[in-house]
């Protein structure tokens, strides 16, 4: 009787094992991604705003952000996952070049997959690590920066190693990109009868004509601007048809000695930092940390001009947007080292100052007033690898 009772009893929440509470939460996130990203996005946003406006609350914020980047991180995986796991008969929209050849490569290698993982959770909690050491003092602190970004670099050579000298792409893993209940809805609500995706507009019953025999149904002829954009959706370009570790040449000779010295350019920076951080006004570490990222750069160009196939122009999509990338982030040097402590300091002072007493300009100069105090106490406040 005992037996039969129990089995008549529903099973109550905290009868769930943490084995089920973490399906069900697997289950909500991916049938609620877009909602999750706005809560993820919403807390980035209010982490920005506080650690320079409560000097003594910058860990507890930087607990958050990067607790909210970590959980992205694992968010990206359950999405991957769900959208793995549909039938081939769903279209998928067109990837990205970073996306066809992130995924290209986690799905080869695990090694791959993990080294990357771990070089992104670095990343993510960098700061929060300096923050810590900065408690214990600035020698601790150094100490710490350094042995950071020496464990990022070695991350990167792997995975140099790991695509057969290929340049690093940033992020190394693939971004969401989908929301997969925009996948799950049935197929024939993605197409109409001849196989065309069917404008919003036009899936309504007043603009379907139905044939007097047989009683069946036919859409209305989209409109001419909406056939256009449909075919030029579908143009492939000579990205859309490459495999997708060819979307990166491999480097050699100078190009190879322009990427290692690259990935090694942030520790370089940091032993430089360390060495003169009795003197923030020093010129030295700016100059060595700028030319050799500088140096990189040209020296990349110059490969790619005598070895690709129509110089910078022969470039891949994937090629192009990791230089510019690269490329603006070089204006952070202006943010950092010498050049901050020399110059932007005291211009920013005189810009903020200008916009005191004035409507909206005044709340977006206390905000870089605020951010002055990251700037002024913390390395990786301006690290952009």
């Amino acid at each position: 009787m005992e037996t039969v009772r129990n089995i008549s009893n529903p099973i109550s929440p905290a009868m769930l094992g943490p084995s089920k509470w973490l399906a069900l939460y697997e289950d909500f996130v991916t049938k609620n991604s877009s909602s999750v990203g706005q809560v993820e996005s919403a807390l980035r946003s209010l982490t920005y705003i506080i650690p320079g406006r409560y000097r003594e609350s910058e860990v507890a914020s930087e607990c958050v952000h990067s607790g909210v980047q970590l959980l992205s991180l694992y968010h990206d995986s359950l999405v991957a996952k769900v959208i793995s796991r549909l039938p081939s008969t769903v279209p998928r929209p067109t990837p990205t070049p970073h996306s066809r050849y992130t995924k290209y490569w986690t799905s080869r290698s695990s090694l791959y997959r993990q080294v990357a993982l771990a070089l992104q959770m670095l990343q993510y909690t960098e700061l929060l690590w300096e923050m810590a050491a900065r408690r214990r003092g600035q020698k601790t602190r150094w100490r710490v920066v350094v042995f950071i970004e020496f464990a990022k670099a070695v991350c990167r050579i792997l995975l140099l190693r790991l695509t057969n000298s290929r340049p690093l792409v940033n992020p190394p893993l693939p971004e969401r990109e989908v929301d997969p209940r925009t996948m799950e809805q049935p197929e024939e609500e993605q197409s109409d009868w001849n196989g065309m995706e069917t404008p919003t507009s036009e899936k309504s019953s007043d603009l379907n004509w139905t044939m007097p025999r047989t009683g069946l149904s036919l859409p209305s002829l989209p409109d001419v601007n909406d056939v256009s954009n449909y075919l030029i959706s579908k143009v492939l370009t000579a990205d859309d048809i490459k495999p997708p570790k060819t979307l990166l040449h491999r480097v050699t000779g100078q190009g190879q000695l322009a990427e290692v010295l690259y990935i090694l350019r942030p520790v370089v920076y940091a032993l430089a930092m360390q060495k003169w951080s009795k003197d923030k006004r020093s010129w030295r570490p700016w100059l060595i940390g700028f030319g050799m990222e500088y140096g990189c750069r040209q020296l990349a160009k110059r490969d790619f001009r005598e070895r690709v196939a129509g110089g910078l122009r022969g470039l891949t999509g994937l090629e192009r947007e990791e230089l510019r990338k690269r490329g603006w982030s070089m204006g952070w040097w202006l943010m950092r080292g010498a050049f901050y402590e020399n110059i932007t300091k005291s211009w920013l002072h005189s810009l903020t100052g200008k916009m005191k007493g004035k409507p909206l300009l005044d709340l977006v100069g206390s905000v870089v007033e605020d951010y002055e105090y990251l700037w002024d106490n913390y390395y990786f406040s301006t690290a952009t690898l």
